[in-house]
């Protein structure tokens, strides 16, 4: 017996042509569609899990990154006042806010592009599930080079930590260096 809007198995010349039963109220096509972009997604999430955590770096470096500008205008405003001493150290101090400010700066740029090359790596994992394109050494490729940039970014962010307690050391042996005109101990 044969349900209505069910189609038979007819047998052709070279085999038997399969004919799938009609679905009530759902389209077969939207079904097969959802259920082929399932595992699409799922390999979308580790992309999309290192741009949420290059994104709380990213407000790291930037948040670091005010603070050196900040600070180098406090010292820069320092230097025409102060004594030739003071002035030597401002200008050291200077000098090491420049540096670090470059560190940043190339931590901020590498982490921007490996969240560039991470969101790529999304739209080439959708494009070769939708358009059936073979290009597994483009989709290594793009995941290599954010993890390296996300590496590079991590490595000057460092630098800058490093260098700035090299900064606080030079600062801390200053003061010990002086006579203290203040108790170290709330009065």
């Amino acid at each position: 017996m044969v349900r209505p809007g069910a189609r038979q198995n007819r047998s052709t010349l070279g085999g038997t042509q399969d004919c799938a039963p009609a679905v009530y109220g759902h389209s077969p096509v939207a079904m097969d569609t959802l259920s082929s972009l399932l595992p699409i997604i799922q390999l979308a999430i580790t992309p999309v899990i290192l741009i949420s955590g290059m994104g709380a770096l990213m407000i790291t470096l930037t948040n670091r990154m005010a603070r050196i500008v900040d600070r180098t205008r406090v010292v820069a405003e320092l230097i025409p006042s102060a004594s030739s001493e003071d002035r030597q150290h401002l200008d050291c101090q200077l000098d090491i806010m420049w540096r670090r400010a470059l560190l940043i700066r190339r931590a901020v740029t590498s982490n921007g592009l490996s969240m560039l090359v991470s969101c790529l790596l999304v739209v080439v994992l959708f494009g070769t599930a939708i358009f059936h394109w073979q290009l597994p050494a483009l989709v290594l490729g793009l995941f290599a080079a954010s993890i390296v940039l996300l590496i590079a970014s991590l490595v000057d962010f460092l630098r800058d930590i490093f260098v700035s307690l090299h900064a606080l050391h030079l600062q801390v042996e200053r003061a010990r260096n002086r006579p203290s005109t203040h108790a170290p101990w709330p009065r």
